[in-house]
């Protein structure tokens, strides 16, 4: 009974009363990308476009969306909660609301926004609600937060066409990727930020369906 309630209650949404208060100053956490020496808050060149991808565990999908073709930048952090400036500890209890994302500066002359959306769908299961195999609890929800509408609807069009390829493939479950405008993106703690260049060999959690999403 006790881990029921553990889980629920780290699956379920904080309410404006229950969420955890948090604070006014932003977290420190590293001005540079370890990887490719880029500034993490900018400023970004001109013509840059940023989308914030939630894949469960942000330590392996920032690694993979670092490493593609037109990305500029990269960064971890908590997205589509309640409190501010949360700690990850924090968010790990459920009651801050955020899932875990990563920010994506990326060059439309050199990638796009659909290339990115298949590689997102592609690398984990978007169907899993609040989790992501063991990783379990809001904060691993999958999620696409984007900053115009055009891109809105965009990622609402890769869902639709990954869908309709998960029932052609036999997967019964419905996609529960949670898309919506750009709320405040709150960088994460220093030693979140690039995590597996740091550490080779700490944990991954990607993991796809095994389905291709036919987009692009």
């Amino acid at each position: 009974m006790l881990l029921d309630r553990l889980f629920s209650k780290k699956t379920v949404m904080p309410t404006a009363e229950t969420a955890l208060p948090g604070r006014d100053q932003p977290l420190a956490t590293a001005k540079l990308h370890y990887v490719s020496g880029r500034p993490l808050k900018g400023p970004y060149p001109d013509g840059m476009k940023t989308i914030f991808l939630g894949m469960g565990c942000f330590w392996g999908a920032e690694r993979l969306l670092w490493n593609q073709k037109g990305v500029w930048v990269t960064a971890a952090g908590y997205q589509g909660g309640l409190t501010p400036n949360p700690t990850y500890e924090e968010t790990c209890t459920g009651l801050t609301g955020h899932t875990e994302v990563v920010k994506v500066v990326y060059d439309p002359g050199q990638t796009s926004l659909d290339h990115l959306l298949k590689v997102f769908f592609e690398a984990h299961d978007p169907t899993q609600g609040m989790r992501q195999g063991n990783d379990i609890g809001t904060t691993y929800r999958s999620a696409i937060y984007a900053e115009d509408e055009a891109d809105l609807e965009k990622a609402a069009a890769a869902r639709d066409l990954f869908q309709a390829a998960l029932r052609k493939a036999g997967h019964a479950q419905e996609i529960t990727t949670e898309i919506a405008p750009a709320g405040p993106f709150y960088y994460a703690e220093d030693y979140h930020q690039q995590y597996l260049a740091k550490n080779p060999n700490g944990y991954c959690g990607l993991r796809g369906t095994g389905v291709a999403c036919p987009i692009g």
